[in-house]
């Protein structure tokens, strides 16, 4: 497996990432946890270092199902998290919970979090949404400290905008910026990305397969079961999905001149952008992991690059990807 490394942070991890949410929370009902450990170690014997969880996945049962299975290869992955939201009343699903990045909240969640992944030290710890009451320069203090006591190595934030980056950036260096990317989510291309580039923070793209719809298993007619919340995603409308598939059809078609699978060419389109970008797809399949995972050998060469680019901006993507409540959230 390659390595890449997050902008100027010296953060070494592997080019493709897991994203672990989905084994837990938010694609339908949490998954058998011993299928979710045997399907994390596999991803460690096939060199991924890089996981990602957060302790409102679940809540907390993620970063528990992750400190189980990755305990034995703690000298060999980078593990990140992420604080933020308030999940001290009933109704615990983001957006739902309310922001809390208030600095004594951020040593509480820390402390929850080096418990339940079994650390001492956090590799890398995102802010997971700003938030407008707190002063980003508090929150960056706040990890700051939590760097200087050895409990926290790098300090992320997630879905954060340019002016935030900076802000927080001077406080404390950002070593990344995870937030949604891909062909049909190309937003972060006008600000984020030069910015990222000039401060010299990596990027560590969510959803690089479009939440599952780039991969050409999804279609107007596929049926989501009644706790995925891709149900409430307007770009996930059965009509949206229809309009859609035309970006689908394109990278497609690529995909069999490089005979690769579609994820494997929109994965490698990401990784072809920039070489501190680290996208993350997230999987409960241990064949859709060695599938993403092949993404690293496909070779997209400048003119593929360009006929791609040329062709995916001709397709207008349909729909907003989060529902209002959540895209609130975002871009702050």
């Amino acid at each position: 497996m390659q390595k890449r490394k997050l902008g100027k942070s010296n953060l070494e991890v592997s080019a493709v990432g897991l994203g672990c949410m989905g084994m837990s929370f938010s694609y339908g009902p949490p998954k058998d946890k011993q299928e979710m450990t045997s399907l994390l170690r596999a991803a460690v014997d096939r060199g991924v270092t890089f996981f990602d969880t957060a302790e409102v996945y679940g809540p907390f049962t993620n970063e528990t199902l992750l400190g189980g299975a990755l305990a034995p290869f703690r000298q060999q992955v980078v593990i990140a998290t992420k604080f933020g939201f308030d999940l001290s009343g009933s109704d615990k699903r983001p957006g739902a919970a309310g922001l809390n990045s208030r600095p004594e909240h951020i040593q509480q969640a820390v402390e929850g979090s080096l418990k339940r992944l079994r650390l001492e030290t956090i590799d890398l710890l995102y802010q997971h949404r700003v938030d407008p009451n707190v002063p980003i320069e508090d929150v960056a203090g706040a990890v700051k400290e939590l760097i200087q006591q050895g409990k926290v190595k790098h300090f992320g934030l997630s879905e954060a905008g340019v002016q935030t980056i900076r802000r927080a950036h001077k406080v404390q260096p950002v070593t990344a910026l995870q937030s949604e990317y891909s062909l049909w989510w190309r937003e972060p291309e006008a600000e984020v990305l030069p910015t990222l580039e000039e401060l010299g923070i990596g990027f560590v793209p969510f959803s690089p397969l479009g939440k599952g719809f780039l991969t050409g298993v999804i279609n107007e007619k596929t049926k989501f079961d009644s706790t995925d919340f891709r149900n409430t995603v307007p770009r996930f409308s059965a009509e949206n999905r229809k309009a859609n598939q035309a970006l689908v059809d394109l990278i497609g078609k690529f995909a069999e001149q490089k005979k690769a699978t579609p994820a494997q060419v929109a994965l490698a389109w990401l990784l072809a952008q920039k070489p501190w970008i680290v996208p993350i797809p997230g999987t409960t399949k241990l064949n859709r992991l060695s599938e993403n995972l092949g993404a690293v050998s496909v070779e997209l060469t400048a003119e593929d690059l360009r006929r791609l680019e040329s062709a995916a901006s001709k397709i207008m993507v349909q729909g907003a990807r989060y529902p209002d409540h959540l895209q609130k959230l975002v871009g702050r």
